[in-house]
């Protein structure tokens, strides 16, 4: 018997570790590896069930379940099955330092999880950064950014985000006149009080703030940073506003983006599958629903056949 979670992730009742592990012994026993098996265990067990397979695993062979792993499979499956096996901070971590690392920079990962998790989730993202890899997520960001793009990502590193819920009416007028005199109203940008304002109040305020910029301006703060910006500083302004409003949508819209057209952006494909199954998944799909007319489960099997069959959308239950 199989209870669905409130967050669309499977939770396998009975569970039992020692049985798992044994199951996944026999998937990567002999010459080749039985995909199907490890899909049937690893996306249909919890975050909480699969850090107790790895204990099991280490116990029973005296290995790392994921290095194990890691040497068995390639490609995008790999990918997806070394992320299940990680805590939400641990993975958001290894995320950030592949987008850092080598040459260039995925500057789409650092912004989207940079805009979309809570002052808590950043602060438990730096600690084990730092504690991993001997740097500090800050220094490593500027080291591979620069300009404004950068010290907006610094000022959400900070994690210091107003997260109460008071709005100051009053306070809200002067900010979308701020950003409106930044902007819109003048010749060139002020980023900076983009910036303060959008990097520092709490997301009731903001709302507020958003609402009287549109009686202002006649437009949405949206439209106007588009106008305003352009490359990595709209694209990161951009996110924090669409998190502010709704992160399921927000989400939604990415995934989308990461699948139409020709090709597909693997990595924002997974990044947001393995890290929003236990969070929000049922409302991103949802919200996926609302936007594009078509459920996210049939789009991926349309779309991404290979990740349909591989990861198995048990990862979200997405029918």
């Amino acid at each position: 018997m199989r209870l669905r979670l409130a967050t669309g992730q499977t939770w396998t009742s009975g569970f039992n570790a020692e049985q798992d592990v044994q199951k996944l012994r026999e998937a990567m026993k002999g010459a080749g590896t039985n995909e199907a098996a490890l899909t049937e265990v690893l996306a249909r067990r919890t975050i909480a069930q699969r850090q107790r397979i790895k204990e099991a695993y280490k116990q029973s062979v005296g290995k790392d379940l994921a290095d194990d792993l890691s040497s068995e499979l390639s490609g995008n499956f790999r990918s997806v099955v070394l992320g299940l096996l990680m805590l939400a901070p641990v993975y958001d971590a290894y995320e950030l330092k592949s987008a850092i690392k080598g040459a260039g920079t995925e500057e789409a990962c650092l912004i989207d999880i940079l805009a979309s998790r809570s002052n808590e989730e950043i602060r438990t993202i730096t600690a084990f950064y730092k504690k991993e890899h001997g740097k500090t997520l800050e220094d490593d960001v500027c080291g591979d950014t620069s300009g404004m793009f950068q010290r907006v990502l610094v000022s959400l590193l900070t994690a210091g985000r107003d997260e109460g819920n008071k709005v100051d009416d009053a306070q809200a007028v002067l900010d979308a006149k701020d950003i409106f005199e930044a902007g819109e109203a003048r010749w060139g940008t002020d980023e900076v009080k983009f910036l303060t304002v959008l990097c520092v109040r709490n997301t009731s305020h903001l709302l507020k703030v958003f609402d009287e910029y549109k009686k202002i301006s006649g437009r949405e703060i949206e439209e106007s940073i588009k106008r305003e910006m352009s490359g990595c500083l709209e694209d990161v302004f951009l996110a924090i506003v669409k998190c502010i409003r709704s992160k399921p949508a927000f989400f939604a819209e990415r995934l989308y983006k990461s699948m139409k057209g020709l090709g597909t952006t693997d990595s924002v494909l997974i990044r947001i599958m393995v890290a929003r199954a236990e969070i929000d998944m049922l409302d991103i799909k949802a919200e996926f629903k609302k936007m594009y007319g078509k459920t996210l489960y049939s789009f991926i099997k349309v779309r991404l056949r290979c990740f349909y069959n591989l990861t198995g959308i048990h990862l979200c239950k997405l029918h």
